[in-house]
């Protein structure tokens, strides 16, 4: 058996093997960029919002509906946010009264495809 195979012969444990042995290679600008972009993810009610604008909510009031227990100034506070780093784009029709709502961009889009597989792990280890 060569060294590259894993013991158990499984893919899975090959795959690990693998990807532990990429960390190694990641460089202190890659660590620095994928930490502050985890930290910025990882705030409290990041991933809700999100998740509820892919999940088809548009306006303030959907977003509130789809994330119980958010404050309305931190909904505020995230989409602001979001919106800085390009995940959700606010869109102002001008009426009377104006009219805002939200949706998510293709990069937040992107991070959540990216994100989904965490969704199927914290829903087996939870």
């Amino acid at each position: 058996m060569s060294g590259s195979q894993p013991i158990d012969g499984s893919f899975a444990s090959l795959a690990a093997q693998r990807a532990d042995a990429d960390f190694e290679h990641i460089d202190e600008e890659v660590c620095r960029s994928f930490q502050r972009s985890v930290e910025a993810v990882g705030k409290k009610w990041t991933a809700a919002v999100l998740l509820a604008g892919l999940r088809g909510a548009r306006r303030f009031v959907e977003y509130r509906a789809r994330i119980p227990g958010i404050s309305n100034q931190l909904l505020s506070q995230r989409l602001r946010e979001l919106e800085a780093r390009r995940l959700i784009e606010r869109i102002v029709v001008p009426t009377t009264p104006v009219q805002i709502s939200y949706r998510p961009t293709e990069r937040g889009k992107s991070l959540m495809r990216v994100l989904h597989p965490l969704v199927a792990w914290s829903t087996e280890n939870e």
